[in-house]
């Protein structure tokens, strides 16, 4: 009989995380290597919200918290959400985390069973399937392909509804595709909903506020507030606030699924760091105009990145709405003979020639659910993403 629970067999360490660690073990051996995998701003938490952390410490703000996070920084993220989405969640509908991936699993432990299903739109962020393993239900993987523009169709979600769907889990702008839904297109989707009262939905707007070319964020609480009463509202300051170290993120749902989330937590983490949450309380409260210069350096990477890539022979790479990926199609180099002898027949093949043939650490996009595809992220600096983009079409040229 194994030690090990048997869930444990069900799931997988995060791929992304794999890749950036074999790529830090291939610059520590002294090559090369530009690490793409990796979706983490690289501009510095900003200054006041470091002193607000430091200003906390020297209070002697060091100690226990509520479990739901607290009371200033439940009250923060309330404010914000009024303020950038005009829904009221009072401080009792909110829990915070160590960061968005541990409400998400706090949401999934507390409401999924053996045999629960949860929808999730293909491309996924990795964690998704495997945290709805952990707590033994089933992942409903839909694919949404290019041509959809990565998005789910309101039909596509309909025929994934059985009767033992408990969640449908929506990412936008989404990691790793970067495409963000239309308050349109929410609310097609949310029609869908209402017709099925049983399903739930979990919306995860980290990348809220990364958004470019004049797209409109919106979220579903806000479009169909018919949906408010079983709707759970994801975000954080991980990405927009350049605060990923700091893990902090938060839920927003009715009290009662709170207060089974708050319970959890009180047997796991009990609550993240109390010097954290005075940062994202000076964070949300705070000056926020450093989001649009972050953003408009995003918009010309993005910009950069889509064009080079497109150059490169049998890329196609479409231009997504907000986040910071890109998630290319490496479908025209499918077939195609590596200078060593090897022939590409997936996604993962594409992504370990470019890590061996020039360097470059991308993830291969059956790691997200959706071939065959890539993932770059461009949180990084501009002259190492042209490089990265040089080193991607000179790999391409090299196979035949």
């Amino acid at each position: 009989m194994s030690f090990f629970a048997s869930r444990i067999s069900r799931i997988k360490p995060s791929p992304t995380i794999a890749i950036a660690a074999k790529a830090r073990e291939l610059k520590a051996s002294g090559r090369d290597v530009i690490a793409l995998s990796t979706g983490e701003p690289d501009f510095e938490t900003p200054v006041h919200i470091r002193d607000a952390a430091k200003a906390a410490m020297d209070r002697g703000e060091t100690k226990y918290t509520a479990v739901s996070g607290t009371l200033e920084l439940r009250e923060a993220i309330s404010r914000a959400f009024k303020r950038n989405n005009g829904l009221a969640y009072l401080p009792d509908q909110i829990s915070v985390g160590c960061g968005g991936k541990q409400t998400i699993f706090n949401a999934l432990i507390s409401t999924v069973g053996p045999g629960d299903e949860v929808i999730i739109p293909a491309p996924y962020w990795v964690s998704y399937p495997d945290m709805v393993l952990l707590c033994e239900g089933m992942p409903v993987p839909v694919d949404c392909p290019q041509d959809t523009g990565f998005k789910l169709t309101p039909n596509a979600l309909d025929a994934a509804i059985t009767p033992r769907t408990k969640w449908l889990i929506l990412n936008s702008p989404s990691n790793p595709a970067g495409a963000g839904y239309t308050a349109g297109e929410l609310k097609a989707l949310g029609e869908v909903l209402l017709a099925h009262p049983h399903v739930w939905v979990m919306t995860d707007d980290m990348y809220e506020h990364l958004v470019y070319g004049g797209f409109e964020f919106a979220t579903m609480a806000q479009v169909v507030p018919s949906l408010y009463e079983r709707t759970l509202t994801l975000n954080g300051v991980s990405k927009a606030y350049c605060m990923t170290g700091w893990r902090v993120g938060w839920a927003a749902g009715p009290r009662e699924l709170i207060k089974v989330m708050n319970d959890v937590q009180s047997q796991s983490t009990t609550h993240t760091s109390s010097v954290s949450q005075a940062a994202a309380v000076a964070a949300l409260d705070g000056p926020r105009d450093f989001i649009a210069k972050h953003n408009a350096v995003f918009k010309e990477r993005r910009d950069l990145v889509v064009r080079m890539l497109n150059d490169a022979p049998g890329i196609s790479c479409p231009t997504p709405e907000g986040a910071f990926y890109v998630y290319p199609s490496c479908a025209g180099c499918i077939g195609k003979v590596t200078p060593g002898g090897r022939t590409i027949e997936t996604d993962e093949d594409f992504a370990i020639h470019l890590l061996e043939s020039e360097g470059v650490a991308v993830v291969h996009g059956a790691a997200f659910g959706l071939s065959p595809h890539f993932r770059i992220s461009y949180a990084t600096s501009t002259d190492l993403l042209k490089e990265a983009c040089i080193r991607v079409r000179r790999a391409c040229e090299q196979l035949r």
